[in-house]
């Protein structure tokens, strides 16, 4: 009986005129960074750990989420301190738009977590000051989520407890500083570790340099990482492009990946200097409100796939892009998750945004040590490079993010270490960067025989190197190759 031929993978090129010619040169010399399970991860508000679709038996979520990996989980957002109410006693929230969180939900969490393999971090509630109850929630999160359980945090974003825009409104007044803070933070890990010595302690869970120091100052006892926030557009009133306004082009000029060094270097440097792991707990393209045009665009995809790879490559460990069991339309825009019934109601079938889609081209390449990888030429371009599996095999990922729209791709020459070739592909796409809800996806598949490359032709000794592959790459498209020895 003759065997199926395979898919072959084949891109979607238009007929406009090829761009620019580049190189993406892989080796095998290690970085000494790594690609990990946990910088694939999901930020939730602490709210949705009431909801029961946590349940795998009453959803699709875990099925989602093993799509990915074993995912990072993390409970925390701004609804942590202003209106989730921790008992353990079936108390009554005290205001009408709190939602009680009790050890049942966490039990219900932690069937998720055994479903799916990942690991999870608990913000506990500081909005309102209640030491004994937030030692409460944190014992029942340790005996419940056992080893599943990596990290509690004490509070959510600190730094904007005076803010009166964050929705809810301000929880301390304005002499609030940090020095209250540390005070404040000290009382309940005292709590905590009263009854549970052992709790892992992270945070400030805050984007502002100095209130990591003011967390790493508290010299909290059983300090399991340094916990940074970072939003590639922040600045909400902001039209500028470049730059950091919630406009979709901001999200893939060059500029953005200078900023996010420049912001994910502080907190790597924080971290370095106290030995600590560094993880960026919440995260995504946007903090603004309003900003769905931005989001569903195929620009978000690209910028998810590139800045997941880019913070690990600079060290991050573990990383959560923000996200809440809401509505599709008209929910939190950045949500990578989302619910297609709509606002005010609730369905057992979640479906993945088209960012979701970008983080799934990623799977392939974790487990991985990060290789020194360089793009020369090719315009808007980016590469990752990991290697795995004892060195028996290359995972290299190259983001396009020259617009499909302008040209059909660029014609690409992958210089490949001696003895590799490509096994199979895959693909995330659009017509464009600025295209909304049109992202797609092309499944790993074995390469043609011969595959489009409309570059120049070799010369003599480029021709003689048979491990260089030359194929013209799409516009608008992050792409994975999958490389063995031969």
């Amino acid at each position: 009986m003759q065997s199926p031929t395979p898919t072959i993978f084949t891109q979607n090129l238009n007929s406009r005129t090829m761009g620019e010619t580049g190189t993406v040169a892989i080796t095998e010399e290690s970085t000494g960074q790594y690609f990990r399970s946990s910088n694939i991860g999901i930020s939730f508000e602490a709210t949705d750990l009431a909801d029961p679709r946590l349940d795998p038996a009453a959803s699709n979520l875990d099925d989602l989420l093993t799509s990915l990996g074993s995912p990072a989980l993390r409970f925390g957002g701004n609804g942590l301190d202003r209106r989730t109410f921790w008992t353990s006693s079936g108390e009554t929230p005290p205001k009408a738009e709190q939602v009680a969180v009790t050890p049942d939900d966490l039990r219900r969490l932690k069937q998720l977590l055994d479903a799916t393999g990942s690991t999870v971090t608990i913000g506990i509630p500081l909005g309102t000051y209640d030491p004994k109850r937030g030692a409460d929630m944190a014992v029942n999160a340790v005996d419940i989520l056992g080893d599943s359980l990596v990290g509690l945090s004490i509070g959510n974003e600190p730094n904007g407890y005076t803010v009166q825009d964050v929705p809810g409104g301000a929880v301390r007044d304005d002499s609030w500083d940090k020095t209250k803070y540390v005070e404040q933070l000290n009382a309940y890990v005292e709590a905590i570790h009263s009854q549970r010595p052992d709790a892992p302690i992270i945070g400030p869970d805050a984007f502002d340099g100095a209130w990591m120091d003011a967390f790493l100052g508290a010299n909290v006892e059983n300090t399991a990482a340094l916990a940074q926030h970072w939003y590639q557009l922040y600045d909400c009133d902001s039209s500028a492009v470049p730059g950091r306004g919630p406009q979709s082009e901001n999200l893939l000029d060059p500029s953005a990946k200078q900023a996010a060094k420049k912001n994910i270097g502080i907190g790597k440097a924080k971290a370095d200097a106290a030995g600590l792991p560094l993880w960026l707990e919440e995260t995504g393209p946007t903090s603004c409100g309003g900003t769905n045009d931005t989001s569903l665009t195929n620009a978000m995809s690209l910028w998810t796939a590139d800045f997941t790879l880019y913070a690990a490559s600079l060290g991050v460990q573990r990383l959560a892009m923000h996200s809440m069991l809401g509505a599709c339309n008209g929910g939190a825009p950045m949500s990578l998750v989302c619910d297609p019934a709509g606002r005010g109601t609730a369905s057992s079938t979640l479906e993945g945004r088209p960012h979701f889609a970008a983080l799934r081209l990623l799977v392939p390449s974790i487990g991985g040590t990060f290789t020194k990888t360089t793009v020369t030429g090719g315009g808007n371009m980016s590469a990752y490079t990991v290697t795995k599996n004892d060195g028996t095999t290359l995972v290299t990922t190259i983001i396009n993010a020259n617009d499909a729209a302008a040209s059909g791709g660029n014609p690409v020459t992958l210089e490949i270490p001696e003895g590799f070739s490509v096994d199979k592909a895959s693909q995330v796409y659009g017509p464009s960067n600025d295209a909304k809800n049109a992202t797609q996806v092309i499944p790993a598949n074995p390469l043609p025989d011969s595959v489009p490359y409309s570059g120049p032709a070799p010369t003599a000794s480029e021709a003689a190197d048979d491990n260089d592959l030359r194929i013209d790459l799409a516009g608008s498209s992050a792409t994975v190759f999958i490389m063995s020895k031969k």
